[in-house]
């Protein structure tokens, strides 16, 4: 049993659609794959959540939402505004484990970037590996980073917090790849695995976002 956790050094950077191209390449090879969300928010009115986004991109997916809140804000934030219940990771990480028993690879959508908080307690996405090892499920986890200025001390500070956690990083994706890339950009195709210490699994621009069903990848 597998999981992968996709999380962002911030929000608003792709993080479904490489989940979503994930899935279609894991399903194209035959493997059963599930997605979780632990925690949705701010949705307006008529748009998918993000589990129905990677299915409408990558096709059926199994899929599983813990918690909806109302406001665009932290998990933590917008469950004491909603006055919801919070998620906790170890909540996230038993629905994973029991979507892991009838599936091949769990992929697992953080909020916004590794750290951002869930409960009141400070629990974060990066709790949820930790939890899931205990549940007997082999997890890593990939970064999803931006291309210009800025993403190298995002990144690598991403990197850090997982390595002193001791939690594996499987890699990182780049995401909304410009059409005309600057110079920093193109450098940060060779800089952002070294500050990471970890490889690179390719980038996309945003015109893959309504094609990934179709067979493309990042």
């Amino acid at each position: 049993m597998h999981a992968l956790i996709i999380t962002g050094t911030g929000t608003e950077i792709g993080k479904t659609v490489v989940t979503a191209a994930i899935a279609s390449l894991a399903a194209a090879a035959g493997r059963r794959v599930a997605v979780l969300k632990p925690a949705q928010a701010g949705l307006v009115p008529g748009e998918l959540c993000d589990v129905e986004e990677v299915a409408r991109l990558a096709g059926p997916v199994t899929r599983s939402e813990l918690a909806r809140y109302p406001e665009p804000l932290a998990p933590a934030t917008g469950a004491r505004r909603s006055g919801l219940p919070p998620v906790r990771p170890r909540r996230a990480a038993e629905e994973a484990a029991r979507l892991a028993e009838g599936h091949d690879l769990v992929l697992i959508e953080g909020a916004g970037g590794l750290l951002v908080r869930y409960d009141p307690e400070g629990g974060t996405i990066a709790d949820v590996p930790v939890a899931l090892r205990g549940l007997g499920v082999d997890v890593s986890v990939l970064i999803v980073t931006t291309a210009g200025l800025g993403t190298l001390n995002t990144t690598a500070l991403t990197a850090e917090a997982l390595h002193a956690r001791r939690l594996p990083l499987h890699g990182l994706v780049i995401g909304n790849w410009p059409a005309t890339p600057d110079l920093a950009t193109r450098c940060n195709l060779t800089d952002l695995p070294a500050v990471a210490n970890a490889p690179s699994w390719g980038h996309y621009r945003k015109a893959v976002q309504n094609t990934i069903g179709k067979r493309s990848s990042p």
